[in-house]
């Protein structure tokens, strides 16, 4: 998983909304969601300039988050006594995703954890460290268009702990959007709830080459 790229912290200056239902801590599993970068800058990077969709950049696989899970739904912006990342503790997450996304991300889903922002960070890391991107997809030279279950399948290939209920590939329109994978609060791999297990029902998606 290769360095991400700043993009303007507009993020950071965001509102946060208030609390909604969810008890910070109280939640049964995390699902690390890992964006397919060429094609968030299709979708949505180049409209907005993101630095990160410039030639050369040669983003893949990036970090979209860490979310706490129910059984069946998710909290979001719980109340929690904890306070901000700082700006250095964003910026120190650059190399897996853009600083201004994690500090939104702990805003939605970080303070549901029940862990301090540093912990929560932390843990993200961990999680998305543990992953190993499977190696066809690193640095993908050329827009390919493929089964989403061949993209499924690479993951567990490259990860034996995970089992095909334990990861979900998401497209939009007709491209890759997510790789989506279920891990137990300890981040052992475990099963998707029946929610969140809701692969893309397309017959082939376009993964576009890295920039």
């Amino acid at each position: 998983m290769k360095a991400a790229f700043l993009i303007p912290l507009l993020l950071a200056l965001w509102p946060v909304p208030a609390p909604a239902d969810g008890v910070a801590g109280d939640f049964d599993y995390y699902v690390l969601a890992l964006s397919w970068q060429p094609g968030w800058c299709r979708a949505t990077g180049d409209e907005q300039g993101a630095r990160e969709c410039d030639k050369g950049s040669g983003l893949d696989f990036t970090v979209h988050g860490l979310w706490p899970q129910y059984e069946r739904g998710w909290p979001e912006y719980c109340d929690t006594p904890e306070r901000d990342p700082s700006r250095r503790e964003v910026q120190a997450m650059g190399d897996l995703m853009a600083p201004g996304l994690a500090l939104y991300q702990w805003r939605k889903h970080g303070r549901c954890s029940g862990l301090s922002a540093a912990e929560y960070l932390s843990t993200l890391r961990q999680a998305a460290e543990s992953v190993e991107i499977p190696r066809p997809f690193d640095g993908l030279p050329r827009d390919i268009t493929l089964p989403p279950t061949v993209v499924e399948n690479a993951f567990i290939e490259a990860n034996p702990d995970l089992s095909p209920s334990a990861v979900t590939v998401t497209c939009k329109a007709e491209a890759l959007q997510e790789i989506r994978i279920c891990l137990t609060r300890d981040l052992t791999p475990r099963d998707c709830a029946p929610d969140v297990r809701r692969d893309c029902s397309r017959a082939r998606v376009l993964m576009e080459g890295v920039r």
